[in-house]
């Protein structure tokens, strides 16, 4: 079956098969607004879920959503699985692009052996501001996701709280996702840039 659309919270919010959004958000309340329906869904709706978190541990992301989920099931076919930033962003102890990269197409190929059909992948990014000496490797390692997504029928949301991240930063971030969530709106990003291009941008300014 081919999807027309995905939905991403409690107020009827859609994104397409595809999409690569930017998730802004203030508070962890307002994180798990988000983060919490959008599994939910993908589990009603037989997707894998993927989720990484940072500022909560995986075991309270799946005891919120044991109230309304078949977690049982869901844990043992694999469905839903629920990671700490430390052990995918920064398995090798230091955060690298590729390594990120091979992490997805190996989630993705394991979600066609396992019989899903389709992924909703989310993730958490304040790690980046403990652990990573140069953060720009995370917004190239974002713009590189837009090359790789499209090969896999899925949907990503990558979370940004707004308040801990650098205005220059997130400059960065609305640069390399085509699509925003803010405000309970999902918005085409007019300041989007083709990956090659901001990759291209990248080379250019550290010489």
């Amino acid at each position: 079956m081919v999807l027309d659309s995905i939905a991403v919270g409690p107020s009827g919010l859609k994104v397409a098969p595809g999409d690569h959004v930017c998730v802004f958000y203030p508070s962890l309340a307002d994180r798990d607004e988000i983060l919490i329906p959008y599994l939910r869904e993908g589990l009603q709706a037989d997707h894998k879920c993927i989720c990484i978190v940072d500022a909560s541990e995986p075991e309270v992301v799946i005891g919120t959503l044991g109230a309304e989920a078949d977690l049982a099931s869901a844990l043992d076919q694999r469905q839903l699985e629920v990671y700490r930033s430390q052990d995918t962003y920064l398995r090798d102890g230091v955060f690298s692009t590729e390594t990120m990269l091979e992490f997805w197409k190996h989630s993705s190929d394991a979600t066609r052996q396992g019989g899903f059909g389709f992924t909703r992948a989310i993730g958490e990014t304040t790690w980046a501001l403990s652990y990573m000496p140069h953060i720009e490797e995370l917004a190239r390692y974002e713009a590189r996701l837009n090359q790789f997504l499209p090969g896999y029928p899925q949907v990503t949301l990558c979370m940004y709280e707004l308040d801990r991240f650098s205005g220059a930063f997130l400059v960065d971030v609305l640069k390399t996702h085509p699509k925003i969530l803010i405000g309970g709106m999902v918005l085409d990003n007019p300041y989007y840039l083709d990956p090659d291009e901001f990759l291209a941008s990248r080379r250019f300014s550290s010489q």
